[in-house]
């Protein structure tokens, strides 16, 4: 990986002591509940309170002490790590986990052995670590992460968080073309029109209490701008600006369906299909607690 990992690893240490570890060698992590879930998002952090990304208005770095925010949330100071409010969410959890994509790093998750066998015979060896089921495949590189691209596999990595199962064996490679295609749309001949997606617009629908009808329009411009502009991650630019729309106008009740059919219209000549634009619209508006 990008930074360097402890390679030792005592099964009888507790999660605190695991990911204090794991974090000073450089791996941002998180705790998991026992089901594999991160744990629940904190309130505080409604309306970016918590610090989000400086004028992205996106969750994470976060700054709040709490561990919300699932893969954003995952840190590498040890101070956060060990602060009283993770120290209760590290007695909770049942697993160690961690932001491959902050890592530099992209995890095929393998989910059985038929998944296992798929990727000995189709992809280049790497570093591997055992999990419950099948395997992770560990590349140097990140990219956009998408589950199930074909059965039992997803593609975990920006925006994405692993469980932590031990360094695995094997040298690291190169995250290869042959993931990233997997990542992909098969090619069409043509690209078809935009369709038109129901999405209920925020309750209010009268004008911004706090901006004027001009910032909004040149806001939903800048978005419609941003995401024709994107030359990769469309996938994750698209879920950026539709939760920065979201977090300046988002509770005001100024968004109408006109506006949004405009995000969704500018998502989708990118090559987002509806139902990706539906994802990240309803994804942006859980991330905000709305």
């Amino acid at each position: 990986m990008t930074h360097a990992i402890p390679i030792r690893r005592d099964a009888r240490t507790d999660h605190l002591d695991v990911a204090l570890r794991l974090a000073v060698g450089g791996l941002p992590v998180l705790p998991l509940r026992a089901g594999k879930g991160p744990l629940a998002n904190c309130r505080n952090c409604t309306d970016n309170a918590c610090g989000g990304r400086p004028n992205m208005k996106i969750p994470g770095p976060c700054q709040c002490p709490f561990p919300c925010h699932a893969w954003a949330a995952a840190t590498t100071d040890p101070t956060v790590v060990t602060s009283p409010a993770w120290k209760a969410g590290w007695r909770y959890a049942g697993a160690v986990g961690y932001h491959p994509g902050g890592a530099g790093v992209t995890v095929v998750d393998l989910d059985d052995a038929a998944a296992v066998d798929w990727a000995r015979e189709n992809l280049p060896p790497t570093r591997t670590v055992v999990t419950t089921r099948g395997e992770h495949w560990i590349y140097q590189g990140t990219m956009r992460s998408v589950n199930g691209v074909r059965k039992g596999v997803d593609l975990k990595s920006l925006m994405s968080y692993a469980r932590w199962l031990g360094p695995g064996t094997g040298a690291l490679a190169e995250l290869p073309e042959v993931v990233r295609a997997l990542a992909e749309k098969k090619p069409t001949a043509f690209r078809p029109a935009p369709r038109a997606v129901a999405v209920p617009a925020p309750v209010g629908g009268g004008e911004c209490r706090h901006r004027s009808p001009a910032y909004l329009e040149r806001g939903i411009a800048m978005a419609e701008q941003q995401i024709a502009e994107a030359a990769s991650a469309v996938h994750a630019t698209v879920y950026r600006t539709f939760l920065a729309v979201l977090s300046a106008h988002g509770r005001c009740g100024c968004l109408t369906e006109a506006h949004i059919g405009r995000l969704f219209t500018a998502a989708q000549a990118k090559g987002e299909s509806p139902r990706h634009c539906t994802d990240a619209w309803t994804n942006a508006r859980t991330a905000l607690g709305m």
